[in-house]
């Protein structure tokens, strides 16, 4: 008897918000693609945040509460029904529809111009950077299906005037298959199992899920896992890209079958369009589920699920051999720091309008990891137009301002085109930082630009003297806290100034049009613990660095000054953390970053994670510090360290109110504006917390003395038995 052979296809789609036109135009590639690679099925790449969505983009936010947008996506629905792109091709794409005057994110499967089933989302993502129920209510009604009236002007240029909505399954000819989104993958209760054992052999599964570091191997788990007990073919298509906000949506778009991958694609890209496909046997899904007894039993007792029937339609057509397992691709932390900033970037400054970047570029790690990202980025466009990628090298030509028909030399020769630094120095600096900075844009290829600002903090003191009859002085010179800080704060201030006067006029000085979006490069360390000067770094454009730890951040230098070619970096990494915003003195140490901040960096990543992963107020962060650090500190100076963290994070959360808009990849991120919902007004003193701190932190050594004891006395009794 001939195998049930299916070639299937599932794409990575970088969607951007609200961009319909372009929407449509990447949904038709990627469709092609899938001819051309003889797939008789397509999951689109699912946008999510609000919706979950190809056609108008996941991250449309508010703008799904505007009809206008529920009508643009019926609009381009439209286009793909009347055109050839669902002849004989079924087709999953993903958009927001209003079914009894509940707006629903669903799935839309399509095949000959027709409209055979719409499944709306059972469970919403609602944590984290997610708020669909802000947007959508979840399909209540398992296992039920209702008739939806379809739009007129659908039902006039289809012909077609109702279709099934709600929790359904196709029955083809010779096949079965349903729809997941995005969420239900992760949620405890997952459709997939109850699906599976009830006899549908293929899952698809649009997505919106975005990069974190070191989150791709729990997905790809979560991928293989849904077929590894149950058996079936996964189909996860993921949307890719930066489609308007914060997130990087990392794509790795995959195939699984009975618990193993057949096929993966790219985590990160410059493309627009990237399909993968397999060729797998349905048979051997089979072959599975009934070699497992406690499947066969569950399965037996499975409630049937709602069927639509298409049975002109068959699913497996191919022929020859399947695709064999591969091994999962995951890359190093350093790796993706590299690569996923770098695409956000691109895709950040080729929708942007702008003409390139400008990087106050200090020396130290942070901004000079922010430089080595930019870096990056130029060389994965290189890369991608040396691909034959057109879209990447009309890009490149556009922002670059190339003369018609010159072409893109090599990464350092873009660099030039796009990238601008600039080392801001004052007395206080040191020249070895200046000269890091001079030396790591050459290695980038940077258009670099080095001056000093002594003239202009000198203008603001002396204003400040003319204004108050009072000249402020640095603490090492006999000055107060206040003076000290403030004196550090105008260098920072106006370091941005110049920044940004820089980003409008170099341009028009090289004799160019077009502005330079201004590059922070604060890390998410310093945003946690409001280490950094309100309207200095925090009021750049944007900032690939801001979700990423210090810890993580040298460790990238360490990687990329072999890996990118950008030697002069492990310089930078092995130079201590320091502002150079106080004067130096003989006999005095420098100023250093995790002094002045009274806390290692080590430090503030512990208290970052406890504090929004671990959930954690100041009371348990002290127990769950004092079990983690009781071989290092005595509890009263656990209880000194957790204090003093929330005294200023208290001090400087209104700080996070106005951070720069920063590539999400940290899990405690303190974004205020979306991530992170917390106040931004706290009683410092934190009075109730800290007495009860003080109490526990008194009692525990006695609490620890008596269990010590007790374990003494246990192991005398133990011995004695013995």
């Amino acid at each position: 008897m001939r195998r049930r052979l299916a070639t299937l296809a599932s794409c990575s789609l970088n969607q951007w918000a609200m961009d319909f036109e372009g929407n449509l135009r990447r949904i038709q590639d990627s469709i092609a693609a899938a001819r051309k690679a003889g797939a008789t099925y397509r999951v689109g790449a699912e946008l999510e945040v609000g919706p979950e969505l190809e056609v108008c983009g996941y991250g449309c936010e508010d703008h799904f509460f505007e009809l206008d947008t529920v009508e643009h996506c019926w609009e381009v629905l439209q286009e793909l029904l009347v055109s050839d792109a669902t002849h004989d091709l079924l087709v999953d794409v993903g958009m927001p529809v209003i079914h009894r005057g509940v707006l629903y994110n669903c799935r839309l499967l399509l095949l000959n111009g027709k409209v055979l089933l719409i499944r709306p989302k059972l469970h919403l993502a609602n944590d984290g950077n997610y708020r669909e129920t802000r947007y959508f209510a979840s399909w209540k009604h398992k296992g039920q299906l209702e008739q939806h009236s379809l739009p007129r002007d659908i039902a006039a240029a289809t012909g077609q005037a109702s279709c099934p909505f709600g929790d359904g399954v196709l029955c083809l000819a010779d096949a079965t298959l349903a729809s997941e989104t995005c969420e239900e993958l992760f949620t405890p209760q997952a459709p997939h199992i109850s699906l599976a054992l009830a006899g549908v052999e293929v899952i698809s599964n649009g997505s919106g899920s975005h990069h974190q570091l070191r989150k791709l191997d729990t997905r790809l788990d979560l991928i293989k896992g849904a077929t590894a007990k149950a058996g079936g073919v996964y189909m996860y298509a993921n949307q890719q890209g930066c489609d308007g906000g914060r997130l990087y949506y990392d794509g790795c778009a995959c195939i699984a079958v009975n618990g193993s991958l057949v096929a993966q694609g790219s985590q990160f890209s410059l493309g627009d369009v990237e399909v993968v496909t397999a060729t797998v046997d349905l048979d051997e899904v089979v072959s599975f589920r009934a070699a497992i007894s406690s499947l066969r039993e569950q399965a037996s007792a499975s409630t049937p699920p709602a069927y639509v029937a298409c049975s002109s339609f068959q699913l497996c057509r191919a022929q020859g051999l399947v695709d064999p397992p591969v091994p999962p691709r995951i890359h190093v932390p350093e790796e993706e720091i590299a690569l996923g900033p770098a695409c956000w970037l691109w895709d950040y400054l080729r929708r942007s309008g702008a003409s390139g970047f400008l990087l106050p570029l200090s020396g130290g790690a942070d901004s000079s990891s922010t430089a080595a990202i930019v870096g990056s980025m130029c060389q994965l466009a290189v890369k991608a137009i040396a691909a034959g990628d057109a879209t990447v090298a009309a890009d490149a030509a556009r922002i670059g301002q190339y003369a018609p028909g010159q072409a893109v030399a090599d990464a350092s020769e873009l660099a030039g085109r796009l990238f601008h630094t600039t080392y801001m120095g004052t007395v206080n600096s040191s020249g070895a930082t200046r000269q890091r900075a001079k030396v790591l844009a050459q290695e980038i290829g940077a258009y670099h630009v080095d001056c000093n600002i002594d003239s202009l903090v000198a203008a603001v003191v002396a204003l400040f003297g003319s204004i108050t009859g009072k000249t402020p002085r640095f603490r090492v010179d006999g000055g107060s806290n206040a003076e000290n800080l403030a004196l550090q704060n105008i260098q920072a201030r106006l370091r941005m100034v110049v920044a940004f006067l820089l980003a409008q006029l170099l341009p028009w000085v090289r004799g160019r049009g077009g502005f330079l979006l201004v590059l922070g490069s604060a890390n998410v360390d310093e945003a946690l613990r409001g280490y950094l000067t309100k309207y200095d770094c925090s009021a750049a454009d944007i900032n690939p660095i801001g979700g990423i730890s210090k810890a993580d951040l040298r460790r990238f230098l360490t990687w990329a000054a072999v890996h990118l070619g950008y030697p002069h970096l492990a310089e930078v990494e092995a130079a201590p953390p320091t502002a150079e915003l106080e004067p130096l003195r003989e006999g005095i140490p420098p100023q250093s970053d995790e002094a002045d901040m009274g806390m290692s960096y080590e430090e503030l990543g512990l208290y970052g994670r406890l504090r929004k992963v671990s959930r954690c107020g100041p009371l348990a962060m002290f127990r769950q510090a004092c079990a983690l650090w009781r071989k290092r500190y005595t509890p009263q100076q656990v209880a000194d360290k957790v204090k003093h963290f929330f005294k200023f994070y208290a001090i400087n959360r209104h700080k996070a109110t106005v951070l720069t808009p920063s590539y999400h990849a940290e899990s405690y991120s303190p974004d205020d504006n979306r991530f992170d919902h917390r106040p931004f007004l706290y009683n410092t003193a934190w009075p109730w917390q800290f007495r009860r701190i003080d109490a526990l932190a008194a009692d525990l050594p006695q609490q620890q003395h008596q269990h010590q004891q007790q374990q003494q006395q246990q192991q005398q009794q133990q011995v004695k038995q013995q």
